[in-house]
């Protein structure tokens, strides 16, 4: 009889473990050196849009329902908004000034990443005017990377434009 219950309580053990192991679902393992040249891909087309002063080129970046924390100013909720805020920005510039941005470091999960990366502002003749970080927040759609949220900061203490 002892032996039937040990018998049994192994048996139960052996298709515990087999019924755990089997609702595992399989985790996908991500590329994250591809991740972080996709993400670098789309920082370079931020800054190309930019420098050519095409708002909506700039704004392909963001998803539709993307918010960006800005410095010195209040949220900016939505790709419209963003955009509008962009093409005043890029209105606005008459030096000619363009920015480099840098993938310091990606974090990816799921159909997640987060970014954490960093800014320079260069003048016409290449000298380093500004610096600072980002940090963004992307969620793979249809294949594609989009940014939902971002954050910009400057580790200086007077304001700086885009």
């Amino acid at each position: 009889m002892r032996k039937n219950i040990r018998l049994f309580g192994f048996f139960a053990i052996i298709a515990l473990m087999i019924s755990s192991c089997a609702n595992q679902e399989k985790k996908e393992v991500i590329d994250m050196e591809k991740v972080k040249v996709e993400i670098q891909a789309m920082e370079d087309a931020f800054a190309a849009g930019e420098k050519a002063k095409d708002a909506d080129a700039v704004a392909v970046y963001y998803s539709d329902d993307a918010i960006s924390y800005i410095n010195y100013a209040q949220p900016l909720e939505g790709k419209v908004a963003i955009t509008e805020f962009i093409a005043k920005a890029l209105a606005k510039d008459t030096i000619g000034n363009y920015n480099v941005y840098k993938v310091v470091d990606v974090f990816a999960d799921g159909d997640m990443a987060v970014e954490i990366g960093s800014w320079t502002v260069f003048d016409v003749s290449g000298n380093e005017k500004d610096n600072g970080y980002y940090t963004a927040y992307f969620q793979k759609r249809d294949g594609s990377y989009e940014c939902i949220r971002d954050m910009n900061m400057t580790p200086h203490s007077r304001k700086s434009g885009m």
